[in-house]
């Protein structure tokens, strides 16, 4: 039985409506959704997991480079671990939409676990090679192809339209929490006792989301019909979204901002290195930062009830604007300032565009959806990360960091300028107080106003 909007009844969020969404939750508070069972087991679980996803990142990127002391080498291993979702993700989106989501995530969830401990017993032992983190690394992506989509859809299934809003912002407050506190515990770890250990908890942190999983009352669930076994299903998903502009305009959007203006640890470990001179502990300053912000950004975006495209055009506008302000700022402090801004509208892009594709989405396709928006978002990096580090050791880390925010400014700009087109909208500016006040209007209302 489907619980969330039709696909033919899901409405287009037009960029000046101010009315909520039918589907964007009923408010409630800003952990409103943690009232349910079922995901208050998964937030849980994901707390523990993504704490330990975060100490393997650190781990794994500092293991290559000490097994190598070649930074090219850390960037094939994250290229490796996001390679997979560029060429397969559409194909999770099918497998997602198939089976029960919840044996998928015991199955993902595993695996992921399984490949920490494998890094773990190799590391441990003394015969580790950087060809084996390779592996694990496209090993790790290729089981993200399925556990992602998975995961993204499985969320409306736990809360239900009503509360998916406040889901979505509250998994994204639950990552970057952890990205506050993984780093740390890897960087002691790793200095005090050596990186397999960081491996061997990241592993069994996974029994966290495993036990959650297990625990769930499936009767509690809200069911939705699953794809049958058929030819033509991955067509059918891109068919899908081609024809709703309220689904292939945001997916657009954040492609842009994914692939060109999310290249952090490039800019950063540039800005500290070779603008600021600063040293390692100061360059954890400025992730510290940003992460801050991330979280900031997603407790807000739990508390607003409702999902607008205006609102996810509106936080790309600034968070390009903020990129290029960063960019040029003369001294260490406004930069690390700034980055507190740049963190929180990065991810209210994020959780706008992630809620609004899922509410406009039929159940049954959430799943090939939501793989192509990640596909979109995240497979992005291995094309935009060696462009933009290109042009950062090419012409300096400011004009690689301003060249970021100067493609996610003009994507959110022509993204707002087709969406405003697509829904009877134009551009009017009208005087207000003695100051120009630049809005989107039916374009009725703006032909009789212009004469």
């Amino acid at each position: 039985m489907s619980t969330g909007p039709g696909a033919d009844s899901a409405p287009v969020h037009k960029p000046d409506d101010d009315t909520p969404s039918p589907s964007g939750g009923t408010g409630g508070g800003t952990f409103s959704s943690l009232r349910i069972r079922n995901y208050r087991l998964f937030f849980t679980g994901a707390i523990v997991s993504n704490t330990g996803t975060w100490m393997a990142r650190i781990t794994q990127d500092w293991l290559v480079l000490t097994l190598t002391g070649s930074s090219a080498a850390v960037g094939i291993t994250t290229a490796l671990q996001f390679l997979p979702m560029l060429l397969f993700g559409l194909y999770g989106g099918v497998i997602a939409d198939r089976y029960p989501k919840r044996r998928l995530l015991l199955f993902s969830q595993g695996a992921l676990g399984l490949c920490g401990l494998a890094l773990a017993v190799l590391t441990l032992s003394g015969h580790i090679q950087v060809w084996h983190v390779y592996l694990v690394a496209f090993l790790l992506g290729m089981v993200t192809v399925v556990d992602n989509p998975t995961r993204q859809s499985f969320v409306s299934e736990m809360v239900g339209p009503d509360q998916l809003r406040n889901a979505v912002s509250l998994n994204s407050a639950n990552f970057q929490s952890a990205r506050l506190i993984g780093p740390a515990v890897a960087g002691l770890l790793i200095a005090s006792v050596g990186s397999g250990w960081a491996f061997l908890l990241n592993g069994l942190f996974f029994l966290a989301p495993l036990t959650g999983l297990l625990m769930m009352r499936p009767s509690e669930l809200h069911r939705v019909e699953r794809a049958p076994r058929g030819k033509g299903q991955l067509r059918e998903g891109l068919r899908y979204v081609a024809g709703r502009p309220e689904l292939i305009w945001p997916i657009v959007l954040v492609g842009f901002v994914g692939t060109f203006g999310f290249n952090f640890p490039i800019w950063l470990t540039a800005f500290a290195d070779d603008v600021f001179h600063v040293g390692a502990g100061t360059y954890g300053l400025l992730n510290t930062l940003m992460a801050a912000g991330s979280l900031a950004g997603a407790l807000l975006a739990a508390r607003r009830g409702s999902t607008r495209l205006r609102m996810l055009v509106g936080a790309a506008v600034v968070f390009g604007l903020l990129e290029i302000a960063a960019a040029v700022s003369p001294g260490f402090w406004l930069f690390a300032v700034l980055l507190v801004p740049i963190g929180m509208f990065g991810l209210t892009v994020n959780v706008t565009a992630n809620s609004a594709v899922q509410l406009a989405t039929d159940p049954v396709m959430r799943g090939r959806v939501m793989s192509l928006y990640m596909m979109v978002f995240a497979g992005g990096t291995p094309i935009g990360a060696p462009i933009v580090g290109w042009l950062t050791d090419a012409y300096g880390a400011r004009i690689g960091f301003a060249t970021g925010g100067v493609v996610s400014l003009v994507a959110a700009a022509v993204v707002g300028l087709v969406l405003a087109r697509a829904g009877g909208l134009r551009l009017s500016v009208r005087w207000h107080h003695g100051h120009p006040r630049v809005l989107f209007v039916e374009r009725r209302v703006a032909l009789e106003h212009a004469a």
